[in-house]
């Protein structure tokens, strides 16, 4: 809804290897121009302010368009999957109590499984997984 038939027509027999997200872009800038030599924007400085904002737009665009072409190298995930089961498993063992039979002072109770690091397993997980 936001092209006419005629500039769909015309975007899509435009032949580019990339995306055509400047194309518009372009047309909104000849069109500002020309409304501006044709009185319909008042003064210079409202032409400036117009083809700021589209500046500023087609930026926004590139940067979304630039994050689409350039991945996230398959390291990098691999890396921060073996960081967290390693911080998990090491917390498992590593956050248990002491054992009472031994007479520690200060540690009568004796919980075979880390409850708390159970319960911070599944945010991190899906934290990952997302």
């Amino acid at each position: 809804g936001f092209l006419t038939r005629e500039e769909r027509r015309r975007l899509e027999g435009l032949r580019s290897p990339y995306n055509k997200f400047w194309v518009p872009c372009a047309w909104f800038g000849a069109l500002a121009g020309q409304a501006r030599r044709e009185g319909r924007v008042r003064d210079d400085c409202a032409l400036k302010l117009l083809m700021e904002e589209l500046n500023r737009f087609r930026a926004h665009c590139s940067l979304l368009f630039h994050y689409d072409w350039i991945s996230v190298p398959l390291v990098y995930t691999q890396v921060v999957t073996i960081a967290v089961y390693t911080f998990f498993l090491t917390c498992l063992i590593g956050r248990q109590f002491l054992d009472p039979a031994q007479g520690y002072a200060g540690h009568e109770l004796d919980l075979g499984v880390p409850v708390f690091t159970l319960l911070q397993f599944p945010p991190y997980v899906g934290w990952l997984k997302v």
